[in-house]
């Protein structure tokens, strides 16, 4: 059987929730993972962190992936976004090179196989779910309050800020507004967007509400 079969047999297994698939699967490829992202990060636990989230991107995925393509360039691609993204948030310059086949050693099949258990990930993605909910429902609640109340011009503010990434300068221009009423603006919609979250949410699921 070759790869591209014996990964397609891997991935449907693992659509279908079969566990012992995706054992395999963390047992194949975690170790590689972490190998390469370690090798470009100093910090243990933020490589970790990578890694994790680049399992979780997968998953999220599944629906969408083509099977046709290589499933360890796919996660490597994945893996790569992810630490580019988190070297941005540090303000360092972002990763360009994407590993070979052969980036990975002795050592990472050692990690791989202590990999972590798959109701880690699986803890982790339900999580996730759940956050998105509480957000999606918090910010559902402040848009049809402002939509009863007719504050038409704060919506269109808020969705210039957050959806279209428009800075306040601009946004202010565009509304015909004040710099300072665009910053309400935006001041009053986080704080009742965190409000709202923190009635609905546990402080342990969202401990930065504890900040």
């Amino acid at each position: 059987m070759n790869d591209v079969n014996s990964e397609r047999i891997l991935v449907d297994s693992i659509r279908e929730g079969n566990a012992a698939a995706w054992q395999q699967f963390i047992d194949r490829f975690e170790g590689r993972l972490l190998a390469y992202v370690g090798a470009r990060l100093a910090d243990r636990s933020h490589a970790e962190d990578i890694v994790q989230e680049t399992l979780i991107g997968f998953v999220n995925s599944l629906p969408n992936y083509d099977c046709s393509r290589p499933l360890e360039s796919y996660l490597f691609s994945i893996a790569a976004y992810k630490l580019t993204d988190h070297l941005r948030r540090e303000g360092r310059r972002p990763v360009t090179q994407f590993p070979s086949h052969g980036d990975t050693s002795d050592g990472a099949r050692h990690v791989a196989a202590a990999g972590r258990a798959v109701s880690s990930v699986a803890r982790s993605i339900e999580q996730r779910a759940s956050e998105e909910k509480s957000l999606s429902t918090a910010l559902q609640d402040q848009v049809a309050k402002w939509k009863s109340r007719g504050d038409y011009q704060k919506l269109k503010c808020i969705e210039l800020l957050f959806v279209a990434g428009v800075n306040n300068k601009d946004a202010a221009k565009e509304l015909g507004i004040t710099e300072q009423q665009v910053a309400n603006y935006k001041s009053d919609f986080i704080n009742r967007t965190r409000s709202l979250i923190g009635r609905q949410a546990s402080r342990d699921q969202f401990p930065e509400l504890e900040n």
